[in-house]
């Protein structure tokens, strides 16, 4: 698929020029409101990591283009074996409270992150690093962990397991930015509250009403403040998207993340310049609880469940167009990757909703006697209408659907907790890898179904320690394959990235993570400005 952009006038009714845009403080609309400032306790959502990526630095970061560049660290080495990297931090780096940056409060970070007192979603992320994995499981001190600070806190050292060709790319996510050990020490967990806060990145925030609004403004201490034009950054929490169109068409937004995929004809033909939709690195899927007493515990039920939808009347029909049809884990566009798809959805619908039938008369469930299940999504039009219609799609197998739906983060927290029989899920890959993807089969966080396959874990612990592209590549897809086949998850839809951006929002460039840093963006100097 080829970058949307069309060109043409803005507005619906009538050729507008651009909409009007707000002060000099980029007004921003995401999906959902963050759990926390915290890198250590936010849930994994991307609306989430759309903002600690504006208040928050690690080592690296990323530029418009969502590329790999230096960030807290101005350089870094790789040892031969590739099991150590050494990061040179910048020089005079500091907090947004005046007080000094050095490779401490990295170590401190990070021994935060694994500590099982602090309950990371992320803390799999780091079990790359020696110890780290123990040290979460409680078998190990915080001390033992393979992080160091060197040369009187200007350089961070971190020692790996193995070889892992991915790390670095995990380090522009939340559990790679420093934490401020000196906050945490006076204010306990209320730490990162905006009154207390401090933060390394290009914005600081200063203002929260929870679902309401976070307001932030321009660090000055950032190292790179002077190239950083916006004045702050305000984010609105909008679970409801035909609301945020609404709010952006009447320019109380510069930038909605994420509009509804069946709006995409009509906001392309009505709102060309604004409206973007560009290919991108995720999965919409739904996710089975495999945990005993559950209803879907049985593979025979799940897999008929999964053959029995049909994802390109979700896909070209109800989403109309915006998405793919998916039938893998790993989306298709991942680089150097073949995935693999989950078996029997590619045979024609007969075939499938004939077997779907017949798995489910095997396990003893039909029209005569139907199963009973909750069907759990977060609020949104969209996803209530995938849900209404897979219901639909499995009520001749002898299914009755109970539909349930909550806000974004009592969602998530009730799927960590493994509270859901089959729920709605996501994952938008955060760097171009297939193990991005693989790891929720295998991590103990955002394996919310509770799957666990002694090979699948070692095919991905060999294809993280092998250095041959070639033979990784062989081990991941033997790992994607073998879990498909168990359906501990079902694939529903790729997606495509779908964001409204006013026309006059300069330096906010499509890339397929859909990773963007908001000390890229430039508003026109003079507010009225309007390009034709």
């Amino acid at each position: 698929m080829s970058p949307t952009r069309l060109a043409a006038a803005i507005g619906f009714a009538a050729t507008l020029t651009a909409l009007p845009l707000q002060a000099a403080t980029l007004q921003v609309g995401i999906s959902g409101d963050p759990a926390s400032l915290s890198p250590a306790k936010i849930t994994g959502g991307v609306w989430e990591e759309d903002v600690l990526r504006d208040i928050f630095e690690g080592p690296i970061a990323i530029d418009a283009d969502g590329q790999i560049i230096p960030g807290a660290a101005e350089s870094w080495e790789i040892s031969d074996d590739g099991k150590t990297y050494t990061f040179h931090l910048r020089d005079g780096l500091g907090w947004s409270d005046g007080e000094p940056l050095t490779a401490d409060d990295f170590v401190y970070a990070y021994r935060h992150q694994v500590d099982p007192k602090t309950a990371s979603n992320y803390a799999h992320r780091l079990y790359p690093v020696v110890n780290a994995q123990a040290i979460n499981a409680g078998e190990k001190p915080l001390e033992s962990l393979g992080v160091e600070s060197l040369d009187d806190g200007k350089t961070l050292r971190i020692t790996l397991n193995a070889p892992t060709v991915y790390f670095l790319k995990t380090l522009v996510l939340p559990f790679a930015y420093p934490i401020p050990k000196h906050v945490v020490d006076e204010f306990g967990d209320d730490w990162s509250d905006p009154s207390h806060i401090a933060v390394n990145g290009a914005f600081k925030p200063v203002k929260w009403v929870s679902n309401t609004e976070l307001e932030t403004v321009k660090n000055p201490n950032f190292h790179d403040a002077d190239n950083v034009s916006l004045d702050g950054v305000d984010y609105y929490p909008l679970e409801d998207k035909n609301a945020g169109i609404q709010r952006f068409r009447a320019g109380e937004l510069d930038i909605l993340r994420d509009y509804p995929a069946a709006q995409y004809p009509r906001l392309s033909e009505n709102l060309p310049d604004a409206t973007h939709l560009f290919p991108s690195l995720g999965t919409y899927y739904y996710v089975f609880n495999l945990r005993d007493g559950s209803p879907v515990a049985d593979k025979r039920v799940r897999e008929a469940l999964s053959l029995a939808i049909r994802r390109d009347v979700i896909a070209k029909q109800l989403l109309k167009g915006g998405v793919e049809p998916a039938t893998s884990l790993v989306p298709p566009g991942t680089s150097d990757y073949e995935a693999q798809s989950q078996p029997g959805l590619d045979d024609d619908m007969d075939s499938r909703l004939a077997r779907a039938k017949s798995l489910m008369q095997e396990a003893g469930y039909g029209p005569d006697k139907p199963l009973e299940l909750t069907l759990r999504f977060n609020s949104g039009d969209e996803h209530r209408q995938i849900a209404v219609a897979v219901a639909a799609m499995w009520k001749p197998l002898g299914v009755d659907v109970e539909l349930r739906n909550t806000e974004a983060n009592v969602h998530y927290a009730d799927l960590m907790e493994g509270d859901f029989q089959v729920a709605r899920a996501a994952w938008i890959s955060s760097y171009d890898d297939p193990q991005n993807f693989l790891q929720l089969l295998s991590a103990e966080t955002n394996n919310y179904g509770g799957y666990q396959d002694e090979d699948y874990n070692d095919l991905i612990s060999q294809s993280d320690a092998e250095q041959n592209p070639a033979k990784r590549a062989q081990l991941m897809q033997q790992a994607e394959a073998l879990a498909l086949a168990d359906y501990p998850l079902t694939p529903i839809y790729t997606y495509s990235s779908r964001n409204l951006v006013n026309p006059a929002v300069d330096g906010w460039n499509d890339n397929a993570l859909d990773m963007h840093a908001s000390r890229w963006v430039q508003l026109p100097e003079a507010r009225d400005e309007r390009p034709e």
